[in-house]
């Protein structure tokens, strides 16, 4: 890539990691070229999509988030490294606003530029709770994609600012209908 194509590229994306912090995943694409002083068609030809945009942001840590479900599988207790993945992930969601929606849509679209990063990340949690499950330690009768449908929607409810207090205790409530002991 020639210098200035990649420093266009390094400054879209510093940009775009901060609007997407202020404003959450839907931010303006067109605010984003406009804040990195670059033109829209810029922008375009580094990240065709939004979800393309996403992912380049977006995959690293998702690869980080798989490779720690992997690291507890082998460093805790089944139904304790399950849930601290579960604290870590919803956690990492509400970081980035927005970024439920995206991801759902995605799962379910293997044309989404963000599709291979949401699937691993679905298989790291699946793996940590089928460890659980091995282990008599959670719920039999959940799969993999019913848990990420869950993280989903713990984390919608913390980024609602009127629901934002009890997420906690429903998480709690939520953790205790997934173990078993």
């Amino acid at each position: 890539m020639r210098s200035d194509a990649q420093r266009n590229f390094n400054q879209l994306l510093k940009i775009a990691r901060e609007v997407f912090a202020e404003q959450g995943a839907e931010a303006s694409l067109r605010d984003i070229a406009r804040r990195a002083e670059v033109g829209l068609g810029t922008l375009y030809r580094h990240f065709p999509t939004r979800e393309a945009l996403l992912d380049e942001l977006l995959r690293s840590s998702f690869d980080e988030l798989a490779e720690r479900a992997k690291s507890l599988e082998t460093s805790s207790a089944s139904d304790k490294a399950l849930v601290a993945w579960l604290e870590e992930i919803i956690a990492f969601t509400h970081e980035h606003r927005g970024i439920i929606a995206p991801m759902m849509g995605a799962i379910e679209e293997p044309e989404s530029a963000l599709h291979a990063s949401c699937v691993a990340l679905r298989s790291a949690g699946a793996s940590l709770l089928a460890r659980a499950q091995k282990d008599g330690k959670a719920r039999a009768d959940l799969d993999g994609a019913e848990l990420f449908d869950i993280i989903a929607a713990l984390a919608w409810l913390r980024e609602q600012s009127s629901h934002a207090s009890r997420a906690d205790r429903i998480f709690k409530v939520i953790v205790s209908a997934i173990l078993t002991n």
